[in-house]
Formats: C-alpha cells, structure tokens, sequence
C-alpha cells in the first residue's frame, strides 16, 4: 500500500512539473533583441537630427556602420558615436513583426541616458535616453506589448557606469562626496580611477558598497525594482561575470521580491553551471558552439551528445530552460558571417530551437543580415529582407512554428542518443505524443546507423514522422535505424493516428490528462 502510494506521488509530481513549466513564461521562451538606435528608422530624419548635435552625427538607414580607430581625445572610438536614429516607438510599431515571427519576449539593449550609441556607458539609470524616447514610451511599449502577450526585458549595466554620470563627476571632483565609495580611485590607475577593462569613459563601480547596492537594486525606489513595478518582466544583467555569485544573488532575490516571476539572465557566456540560483538562466552559447564544432570536424556527433548530456546533467535542465541559446549578438559577428554554408546554418538553427533553452534571435540574423565584428554586427535593420520570399526568413520563422507546437521543444527534459557520426537526442515529457526524437547529420557524406530510441512508450514497428520533410522511420523493438544526407537535420514526431477509432497508444497516451494551463 505504501510502495502504491508513493507511485502516485510521483506521477501527479512528474504531471505538476510539466504543468508548472509551462506554465512559466522565463522557460523555453523564444528572446528577440533589439539595438534600439539600429531598429525601425527615424519618421522625420531632419526634425530627429536635433537631438544628435551634441553628441555625433545621425547616419542615413542606408548607410552601414564602419569601424574607426581609438581617438585618445575622446576617450574611445569616433563609431560608437554615430547614430541611425531609432527609439522606442519605432519598436512598438513593430511589434506585430516581433509576434509574427513568433517571439515571446523582447529583450532591449540599454536605453537609459548616456552620450553613446550602444549606451553602456549610463549616464542617468532613471531616464531613458532622449535620442531614444521618454520614460513614457518605455511605459507604452511595455503596455503594447503585453496586449500582445509579449513579455519585456531590460538591459542592466551594473558593473560599471558613465563617466559623464552625476554620481561619478561628484565623486571624482569632491573626497568628501556621498558618491566616493561608489569607486575605485587611487595612483595604482592611469587615470586615477579604475575603469571597467581599462575603458576610463565606463568607470568600475565598487559593488560591495551598501548604498550603492540600495540605489541599484535594495530599495524598493531602486533602479532594478523601479522598473518592474512599472511593468518590465525583468533584466539581462551586462558583464554578470564580473558582478560575482554573491552579488547576484542578492540582486536576483530583490528582483523576484519586486516582481514575483520576473527573469534575471546574467551575460555569463562560459559553461552554463555553478551561476545557480544566483541568476534565473545564462548566456548558454556551449551548445550552438557544441554544434558548429561538429560541422567543422572537430567532434564527431556522438562525443557532441555526450557533451551536450554532461551540460544538462551540470547545469541542470530547469536552470537550462530559463538560460538563452545565443548563436550571435552585439558582441559577436553575426550568425551568417559564423557560419557561411546555408546548409551548415540550418543545422546550427534547428539545434537552437530543440535544444533545452530560450532560443536568443539578435535583430536581423533571421533575416541573413551580415555583419563580421563591431560595428558591423550592429547595422540597421534590413526591412527589405522581411519577406517570405527570403529563404532565409522563411526557414527561420518554420522552426520557431515547429518549436511552438512541440511542447516538449519548449519545457521538456533531454537525454542524449547512442549515435556515432550523428547527433541525436530527445526531448520528452510525460506524454508519448509530446516526444520528438532530433537527428543531424553534420558530416559532408550519407550517413546510415541504428542505435536505441530511448522511449519506452514507442512500439516496436512505431512509426516516426519528420516534420520537416515528411519522410517516416520505424523503430523495431527500440532500435532506430536512420539514414540522412550530408548535412540534414530530422526533427521526429511519433504518428499516432486512429484508424477506425482504434489506436495501439489509446491507453498509453492518456485519454483524459488533463490541458496545460496558459503561459503566465
């Protein structure tokens, strides 16, 4: 009777964990970034020009950024003040792109005030930039876009501030400034203070200050609570590297007690363990990277598969569905300049969107955008290119629908398959008809093998879909035998079909489980 009632327990717990994932909008939600200045163009480029005379010139749509050399006067690099003139109400016009598409949440690099384009340099955390709006159209794009069941993600540079900040200018000018300790000053620096990376325009702040901790996130008033109570669904924190577990564990915690449900992703673009629960998720770049290794030769598929099951097993698939799958970003080339083989880069692609994880599209890479470093990567985006006829775009918007209608592409577990030259694994939940079984093929030759399906609930003889072309395999008393061409990816449903009313899976499936609750 006991042992019974234990197997009871489990299965209702292992029904309430798929529930509750899904349940839960920070996992396996599809991210889209937006370079605010680089978005949608300006409506009146001459009217808009004013607000750039003070700062740099304001750069025609069609214009592309070009790198420049540091210039010692400035403190920095003439490129990073050039502007395209994108704001805030230009992303909410483009709102319904973003949910077509098939986003979940928007995720906006910074927009509070500072002299710069990328504004990592943050001169006023309060006010949004001028250049790029108001708070009141901060507040209106977060409103449109959960009319349109969107969530809304901030960017927070807290490793370092502005050096035109008042905060810093007082401190750098007065010893006796309720902002000195906010900072390292000392001989030891060639400018006096410590700048974050050597970069004296971004000055380091001194995390282990109390007030400086109240100001950020402590107080209810402070610059991470603030903004969620007027409505952002959390923050992407810059450099959390640098901030240490410690600090992100406070920070996290005061962001959960601000807003209960809210994400806090850390820039943590290492190996995607031990930063838990300090942050809700990582920057997972290892499995895209994991992926493009087997493309170039460099690991065989199934060394790729264990390396992908060892990152589940030391991260943890829960934090993994909270973590973002990047391929590119403003930091990096884009993912077209990555990996130039379009049939490379369809693999690389449906791995980002059935691996365990919230897959990060940077603004344009679904459109084939190019861009080989910075400032490149950070081009103004390519509307032209918005079209179905764009391979491309196509491509990218029907694995994010086969991502969508696959629950367990979205919050499933994982397990790896025994496979030699392919990579292969599973992603399950507690229903069979939920299953979906992905292969790749990432050598330049056909490959045939057989090795187990791993699924229990999968008869022998039951038949495989993929859903890409159509194609269907057997699995034959558990084993799969698959063969694919050079480069090609299947993505494997189980066929599960009446005929006659009748189904060998009617009881295996289970009739009566219940619906999954909306995304919260």
């Amino acid at each position: 009777m006991f042992l019974c009632a234990i197997g009871v327990i489990s299965q209702v717990q292992s029904v309430n964990i798929y529930s509750q994932r899904a349940a839960d909008w920070r996992i396996g939600a599809i991210v889209y970034q937006v370079f605010v200045d680089r978005f949608v163009p300006p409506v009146d480029q001459a009217k808009k020009s004013v607000l750039y005379q003070a700062t740099g010139p304001l750069r025609a749509w069609t214009e592309n950024p070009k790198p420049s050399a540091y210039e010692p006067k400035i403190g920095g690099y003439p490129h990073c003040f050039e502007f395209w003139g994108g704001d805030l109400k230009g992303v909410q016009s483009k709102l319904p792109y973003i949910v077509q598409l098939g986003a979940d949440v928007v995720y906006l690099t910074p927009i509070f005030k500072s002299p710069s384009n990328h504004k990592y340099d943050t001169e006023d955390y309060l006010n949004v930039d001028p250049q790029l709006g108001t708070n009141a159209d901060l507040s209106s794009l977060i409103k449109g876009a959960h009319r349109s069941n969107l969530k809304v993600m901030l960017d927070g540079v807290f490793n370092h501030i502005g050096a035109t900040s008042k905060q810093f200018v007082s401190a750098r000018s007065d010893s006796k400034s309720p902002y000195r300790n906010w900072f390292y000053f000392g001989k030891e620096y060639p400018k006096g203070y410590r700048g974050w990376s050597g970069v004296e325009s971004m000055p380091a702040l001194r995390l282990e200050e109390p007030t400086l901790q109240a100001y950020l996130w402590g107080k209810k008033e402070s610059v991470v609570q603030k903004y969620l109570a007027d409505g952002a669904d959390g923050w992407r924190l810059d450099v959390a590297f640098e901030l240490g577990p410690k600090i992100l564990q406070r920070l996290t915690a005061s962001a959960h007690k601000a807003k209960p449900g809210s994400a806090v992703v850390g820039e943590i673009s290492g190996y995607p363990a031990d930063w838990f629960p300090a942050v809700d998720g990582v920057f997972n770049f290892t499995p895209l990277n994991i992926g493009i290794s087997t493309l170039l030769g460099k690991l065989k598929g199934g060394q790729a598969g264990l390396a992908l099951q060892q990152m589940v097993d030391d991260a943890g698939i829960e934090n993994l569905l909270k973590s973002w799958l990047l391929i590119d970003n403003h930091d990096t080339p884009r993912f077209a300049d990555l990996v130039t083989d379009p049939a490379a880069r369809l693999l690389v692609q449906a791995l980002q969107f059935t691996l365990p994880g919230a897959p990060c599209i940077y603004y344009g890479s679904e459109l084939g955008m190019q861009g080989a470093g910075d400032p490149q990567n950070r081009a103004p985006m390519r509307w032209d290119l918005a079209v179905l006829s764009n391979p491309i775009y196509a491509s990218a918007r029907k694995l994010i629908q086969i991502r969508k209608s696959h629950p367990a592409l979205r919050f499933g577990d994982f397990k790896s398959l025994a496979t030699e030259q392919l990579l292969g694994f599973v992603r399950y939940t507690d229903r069979l008809d939920q299953t979906v079984i992905v292969l790749l093929n990432p050598t330049n030759r056909k490959v045939s093998e057989v090795f187990p399906s791993r699924v229990g609930r999968l008869m022998s003889w039951g038949e495989m879909r993929d859903v890409l072309t159509g194609k269907k395999l057997r699995t034959i008393t558990g084993l799969v035998q698959a063969e694919l061409e050079p480069k090609s990816v299947m993505i494997l449903e189980p066929v599960i079909e009446k005929s006659g009313g009748y189904s060998p899976y009617d009881r295996i499936i289970g009739p009566n489980t219940p619906p999954l609750p909306p995304r919260k």
